[in-house]
């Protein structure tokens, strides 16, 4: 089987005086090219890609894909090359769409949600309606690859030769339509752009990231960059129109020509009128366009019925029958990690874990159980190390909140010292009980759990790894909550 190559006019990409190589690979990585591959040296927050030109032309680099900085830095070793320079003002939203291109297929139709919390519930629910209504569906984020084919991510939004080889891969493998998470990262890195998107979602906008973005207002730009960037002029805006950047949204949105699907309460496309809360879901009452339907969902806390309109709204977005969207919701599951039921006790009282790390998700969790739960409200919360370390205090602060009891406990301390990533999580919650180890606290959290009583373990949901320095030392909430539950219980042989 011979290499594949395409021509750099086929990739649409122009290098200085007119050359126009075959290319064998794209690489972002020096060490991972070849010969004849091109190689595409970016800014990044620490070094520019352009120190490392020096390297790929060493392995056989047949282009160099970089800005005006990192043609620069590597002048020297460029001027002594014949590879192929191609000199952009934006070289990362030049290689999306260079690797769009490149790769070529993509399932048929895609649809990506952003939001600070419910990208991987949302992309998720959409994947488990298509997956009902007969399609071949997947979803990309924070958990991966899941559905009808499966593969592992390192990002939430991956680098665009990841996540555009994972697209073709994925047509290949049969799979008709894909739901993406749009990080504010990836959109900030032009990730997604070259992903045909029939529809774009929007969930909410809290606090998070700014160690990144610095600015809320340059945190809500990037999120934007979906909607006034990334999705065509004929896609399709679904937006909860209940957080108050919904109506931004709209604004970027209708300037565009885009069609709008408005979702939440009050004057909206599809509304959610009322909710009925019991120990193990909620009934929902909602209308679309005015016509009133009623159903089921088996999934706790209230705010799982926005991530579930948002849901609905991108599938109708994206073509299919609304009747026969809103008749997959009782079969719907928990995503993993996300409010998820991880263990009961003896005594009835039930354990959640899910991925809250803001302090509005961990505001919101608790909130939404308080209705599903007799009895007290029991927390166990921390923060990570190396991110935005203004949010501590309000973690601790919206447990102290929400919650009837509250734990301190490690997250992922990283480099940081985690004894002082704690004092600060305590400072928004003085009254709380800290303990350092993060299996004692949940020992401890479950071992307080009465009759009635509930138990939300908060921040890594998913996650099976606890990033210590620069270790990842295997740890899962759901594992230690039944490893807990079973030992209190007199359940361990």
């Amino acid at each position: 089987m011979g290499i594949r190559t395409k021509t750099l006019s086929q990739l649409a990409l122009t290098a200085r005086g007119g050359a126009n190589p075959e290319i064998t690979g794209l690489a972002v990585d020096s060490r991972e090219v070849k010969d004849g591959y091109l190689f595409a040296a970016l800014p990044g927050t620490r070094v520019h890609g352009g120190e490392f030109i020096q390297f790929a032309l060493r392995m056989g680099a047949a282009a160099i894909l970089t800005d005006a900085e990192g043609a620069d830095i590597a002048a020297e070793e460029l001027a002594a090359s014949d590879a192929a320079q191609i000199v952009v003002e934006d070289p990362r939203q030049a290689l999306a769409g260079c690797a769009a291109l490149w790769f070529g297929a993509q399932p048929q139709t895609v649809v990506a949600v952003t939001g600070t919390n419910g990208k991987t519930s949302v992309s998720t629910f959409v994947r488990q309606i298509w997956m009902e209504l007969g399609h071949a569906a997947v979803n990309l984020g924070t958990t991966g690859v899941e559905g009808a084919w499966t593969a592992p991510l390192a990002h939430t939004t991956p680098e665009p030769i990841t996540l555009h080889r994972c697209l073709a891969e994925a047509a290949d493998n049969g799979v008709t339509h894909a739901a993406m998470e749009a990080s504010s990262h990836g959109l900030e890195q032009r990730r997604l752009d070259g992903v045909h998107l029939a529809a774009a979602g929007f969930s909410n906008f809290t606090q998070d990231h700014l160690d990144y973005h610095e600015t809320f207002e340059a945190y809500f730009a990037a999120k934007a960059g979906l909607f006034d960037r990334v999705l065509p002029q004929d896609g399709t805006v679904v937006i909860n129109m209940d957080d108050p950047k919904g109506a931004e949204v709209r604004k970027i949105a209708e300037a565009r020509g885009q069609s709008v699907l408005t979702v939440g309460s009050g004057d909206v496309d599809l509304c959610l009128m009322n909710q009925r809360f019991d120990s193990t879901g909620q009934d929902l009452r909602f209308s679309w366009q005015g016509n009133v339907f009623q159903t089921r969902l088996n999934l706790i806390g209230g705010f799982q019925a926005e991530n579930i309109l948002l849901a609905c709204g991108l599938v109708i977005a994206a073509g299919e029958d609304p009747e026969h969207v809103f008749e997959t919701l009782p079969h719907l599951t928990t995503v993993r990690g996300r409010m998820q039921l991880a263990a009961t006790r003896e005594n009835g009282a039930a354990v959640f874990v899910d991925y809250a790390h803001t302090p509005d998700a961990v505001a919101t969790a608790l909130r939404a159980m308080r209705p599903h739960v007799m009895g007290r409200l029991i927390a166990i919360v921390g923060a990570g190390g190396d991110r935005d370390a203004t949010k501590r205090p309000l973690m601790g602060q919206a447990a102290a909140e929400n919650a009837d009891v509250v734990f301190v406990t490690d997250d992922n301390p990283r480099s940081e010292d985690p004894a002082t990533i704690r004092a600060a999580v305590l400072l928004g919650a003085p009254e709380a009980t800290e303990v350092g180890d993060r299996a004692e606290a949940i020992l401890r959290g479950i071992d307080a759990l009465q009759p009635g009583d509930a138990l939300l373990i908060a921040g890594k949901g998913h996650e099976t790894g606890q990033i210590v320095g620069d270790q990842v030392l295997p740890f899962d909430d759901v594992e230690q909550a039944s490893i807990s539950v079973a030992a209190l219980d007199g359940r361990v042989a």
